[in-house]
């Protein structure tokens, strides 16, 4: 069998707001378990109570997501300002230099 080959170029990823993405999904995930939380009861005799810790796993998960993106978004700035920094200081070809030897 032949492998397979893309026939054009993967487009680049999407950047958007991650770290409140991310946040906004773990909030939702506690507050969902804080709401089904009073009903405890009713989800214990219904054979639901699983419902109830996947919410709490979720939120759980989300703030090791909230861990991860702000340490990525962190990186990405630093990699960018490092990148800017490089090329607004002149290299060593850049600028002439004094002359050498003695003047007279």
């Amino acid at each position: 069998m032949a492998k397979w080959t893309p026939k054009h170029e993967a487009p680049e990823p999407l950047e958007g707001p991650v770290v409140a993405t991310i946040t906004g999904g773990t909030i939702l995930w506690f507050v969902l378990f804080l709401v089904q939380l009073p009903f405890y009861g009713w989800f214990d005799d219904h054979g639901h109570v699983w419902w109830v810790w996947t919410c709490l796993a979720g939120a759980g998960l989300g703030l090791i997501g909230i861990w991860y993106v702000r340490g990525r978004d962190a990186a990405l700035k630093r990699a960018a300002a490092a990148a800017d920094a490089s090329s607004d200081t002149p290299g060593p070809t850049d600028t002439p230099g004094p002359a050498a030897g003695p003047t007279a």
